[in-house]
């Protein structure tokens, strides 16, 4: 496979892991908290369109359509349950909350569907693109597709909406924007399911890709997604677009030419780095907090 393969499958990979960060970059920049079950989302996602399609024999498109509903409520869900009662409690307690709902929802999916692995059937059928000695696959060229009109909608919808003006309000004072007659409880809840309506469609195009399903599938590549939103600046919805790509295009040239062993590591390293130069991330920017 050539350089340029490799490349091109990263950005399919990091494209997945760009709409996974927004998720996260939005729940921080607008609610400050690390929703550290969002990765669980994308394995709810899996599992779902894989009933749909395996058991009740579902068309691939409504399948994705029924899970962007069912992870969307489940966020909103999640947020009022897990995260609302705690909204002036101190980071740690809401970075543990999210940990044990994260562990909730794996082990809910363990005692629903086992821990044995699945086989997913690809939702995308459009067919690969053979450019010389360059073969792009139909879920490489969908994905890639999807990330980039994600990102314009969303970055349209921020800047253009009531909604949108409402959460870059509530992400510079809560109390302001409160006074200000702007609904916090409802954006905040707008945006857990904004990124978790996301986080389904990045579940179905990572699985479809990497076809092998598991309660622990989210896991993984939440993590690395979280390292994507930290590494372009998180906040920042271009960053997450920014540090998705390129988190995707290392870690793939690092298995092809350094080891798929050592890939993960290189990957926590480059990200160390780029905070040691730059602590904000690429697109971060320094807040000078008054007192």
């Amino acid at each position: 496979m050539s350089f340029l393969n490799y490349c091109i499958n990263g950005l399919s990979l990091g494209s997945v892991y760009a709409i996974i960060a927004l998720g996260y970059t939005m729940v921080y920049g607008i609610a400050k908290m690390l929703n550290f079950a969002h990765g669980d989302v994308i394995m709810v996602a899996g599992f779902v369109i894989y009933t749909m399609m395996n058991s009740l024999g579902v068309n691939p498109i409504v399948a994705v359509l029924i899970s962007v509903i069912v992870c969307t409520a489940l966020g909103v869900t999640i947020e009022k349950i897990a995260y609302k009662p705690l909204r002036k409690a101190t980071p740690l307690a809401v970075l543990i909350t999210a940990i044990g709902v994260s562990y909730f929802l794996q082990n809910l999916a363990l005692l629903i569907f086992g821990s044995d692995t699945k086989m997913f059937t690809s939702v995308v059928k459009v067919p690969q693109l053979k450019l010389g000695e360059i073969i792009i696959t139909g879920e490489t060229i969908v994905t890639i597709i999807a990330c980039i009109i994600i990102m314009v909608c969303l970055t349209l919808f921020i800047k253009k909406t009531k909604a949108g003006q409402a959460m870059l309000a509530v992400s510079e004072d809560k109390d302001a924007a409160e006074l200000m007659g702007i609904n916090v409880n409802a954006t905040i809840s707008l945006t857990f399911a904004i990124g978790s309506g996301l986080a389904a469609i990045a579940g179905a195009l990572l699985c479809s890709q990497y076809t092998s399903l598991t309660p622990y599938t989210g896991a993984m590549p939440g993590i690395k997604a979280f390292v994507a939103a930290v590494f372009g600046g998180i906040g920042s919805i271009p960053g997450a677009l920014i540090g998705g790509l390129l988190l995707g295009v290392i870690e793939n040239l690092s298995k092809a030419y350094i080891s798929s062993q050592m890939a993960d590591a290189i990957v926590f390293s480059v990200l160390i780095i780029v905070l040691l130069v730059k602590p904000t991330g690429i697109l971060g920017k320094k807040i000078n907090e008054k007192v």
